[in-house]
């Protein structure tokens, strides 16, 4: 697809980066040369430097024949201008940036008039994260499909767990409920099969229902109950949605925010939660207001250096969920070495959701990828696949399709029905079908078998 970005900031270079991993034609628009230099060296993409909400420089940047124009400048108001002057400049979609709690409110009344087919706020978007994190308080990683019917969940393995030293094939527990998809071991990767062994300590991702995952890991020794009291460390536009959405959920949140103003306002906007003016790096205020019994922490400060060390004095303190927002991704090796259990990047998970849905639109329904997840650190790719009916792979026993190394066929969407294929199940046409790979580059789901 030929793909407009307007705003080269941490954002508009996030989505970029991952745009341009998918093979798509891209230009970047920014009034910062400096910006739009950067980025036009470090990826194959066209800069401009301009006003991306001009019709000159939207002509300028390929509008005529783009396929999408992005908008995801730092200000909505320019956003929402860009997408409506690239439709008056012949490009057929359009997303939005869009951070303001009052125009995200109020975008359903003019979406249609401004041609949008998007919009996405990335504070918003973090806040749903963390919100599934705490619901499975003892998940590492959470990703779902088929629209929130099946979830992927991460969690680690305790020693004491009963499925230790057992082969997968001899877990009871497992067959047609839930399946035990991917083993992180160390540093290595393995889409296990029926005679694996799982060891203390492994980190699984595990497919089910989510009342079924739940009453799995109970079994296993696995406490992944729900997180009741949260504390939040900064009073942003991520605390703000996340508070909303635990309130509703009933939890008991707390925010901690230095700024007087900020508090005011919460106070106003959340009578339910309690706010609590202070710093969020004083240990005694922290410890006053009991971060030892939470049973959830965020630390979504504005510096990620701050959401680091405190997150790292929390750990020798409670036992709590432990999230930390963190927005630059160089500080990563870092967290994976001090052995961080959950970190939120906001502006790299626009990226991927923007991604997500420029591949459904692709979608021509000829067995095509609908939706792409990269899990564990991009070793291992999830592709969901609507099937037609001319594709080759259908109403043949899964045993016997000749299947490529590294890949596990974990879900199958029948009109709603869930099933956990087993090797007579066999795929038909309608389908959707959940396929699990250390594989790049699968496009259709013939690709899943050997040539």
């Amino acid at each position: 697809m030929r793909i407009i970005i307007v705003g080269c900031g941490k954002v508009g270079s996030s989505i970029a980066s991952e745009l341009n991993l998918e093979g798509h034609e891209i230009s970047v628009v920014d009034i910062d040369h400096g910006a739009v230099d950067k980025l036009a060296n470090s990826l194959d993409v066209l800069g401009i430097e301009g006003n991306g909400a001009t019709y000159d420089v939207l002509v300028e940047a390929g509008a005529e024949y783009a396929d999408l124009l992005i908008a995801a400048t730092a200000r909505d108001e320019i956003n929402l201008y860009s997408c409506l002057m690239a439709k008056a400049a012949g490009v057929t979609h359009t997303i939005a940036r869009v951070r303001n709690p009052e125009y995200t409110n109020d975008l359903y009344r003019i979406k249609e008039h401004l041609g949008l087919s998007m919009a996405i706020n990335p504070e918003q978007t973090a806040a749903n994260e963390i919100s599934r994190l705490l619901r499975f308080s003892g998940a590492l990683e959470i990703d779902s499909f088929s629209k929130g019917v099946v979830e992927l969940i991460k969690v680690t393995v305790p020693q004491n767990s009963s499925i230790v030293g057992t082969a997968l094939s001899r877990v009871d527990n497992l067959r047609g409920k839930v399946r035990i998809c991917t083993v992180e071991r160390g540093d290595e990767m393995f889409i296990p099969n029926g005679d694996f062994v799982i060891n203390g300590g492994d980190r699984i991702s595990v497919v089910a229902k989510p009342e079924i995952a739940a009453k799995f890991f109970k079994r296993i020794s696995i406490a992944i109950g729900r997180s009741k009291d949260v504390i939040l460390l900064g009073g942003g536009k991520v605390s703000f949605y996340l508070a909303k959405t635990l309130i509703k959920s009933g939890a008991n949140v707390k925010i901690i925010e230095k700024n007087p103003e900020r508090c005011n306002f919460l106070s106003e906007a959340m009578p339910g939660a309690v706010i609590i003016q202070g710093d969020c790096m004083d240990q005694s205020l922290l410890l006053s207001e009991g971060v030892e019994h939470a049973d959830g922490i965020a630390a979504l400060m504005d510096y990620d250096e701050e959401n680091i060390i405190i997150t790292m004095y929390l750990k020798g303190i409670t036992k709590a969920k432990l999230i930390t927002k963190v927005n630059n991704a160089s500080f990563d090796p870092l967290l994976h070495d001090q052995n961080f259990e959950c970190i939120i990047h906001p502006k790299s998970l626009t990226g991927e959701y923007i991604a997500r849905y420029i591949r459904a639109m692709q979608n021509t329904g000829d067995s095509n990828v609908e939706s792409l997840y990269r899990l564990n650190d991009d070793k291992v790719e999830a592709l969901e696949f609507k099937v037609n009916a001319e594709s080759r792979v259908t109403n043949v026993p899964i045993m016997s399709l000749n299947l490529k190394a590294n890949l596990q066929i974990i879900c199958i969407n029948r009109g709603g029905k869930i099933i956990l294929p087993q090797g007579t199940d066999v795929i038909k046409p309608e389908d959707t079908v959940i396929v699990l790979t250390m594989q790049k580059g699968l496009s259709k789901l013939e690709d899943i078998v050997k040539r």
